[in-house]
């Protein structure tokens, strides 16, 4: 079992869900939906001045379904290439971060 954190732009929330849903049988998953912070280009912080805010999406997934989201995201990150799109796949306590 693996823990998958993806970070991203709240416009492109249901895209990213919908489309894992459609490929891992039984994703289940949590979000944390309002998300406020700095990235590499841009704040996104819900005020006048940064109105953007981010999501974050946890699943426990099985190990064989790692492949699957890494497609999907990167599907996604090339059809919304400035939504800073980011995915971290942790393996027994240690987090990579898959470009």
């Amino acid at each position: 079992m693996i823990r998958v954190e993806i970070i991203a732009n709240q416009s492109v929330q249901d895209e990213i869900v919908n489309n894992l849903v459609k490929v891992i049988p039984d994703f289940y998953y949590s979000i944390i939906p309002l998300v406020h912070g700095r990235g590499k280009d841009s704040f996104k912080l819900g005020t006048t001045t940064w109105p953007e805010t981010n999501f974050i999406l946890i699943a426990y997934i099985q190990d064989d379904a790692e492949h699957s989201v890494q497609t999907v995201i990167e599907y996604i990150k090339k059809k919304f290439t400035t939504e800073g799109i980011k995915l971290f796949v942790l393996h027994d306590h240690c987090s990579t971060e898959k470009k």
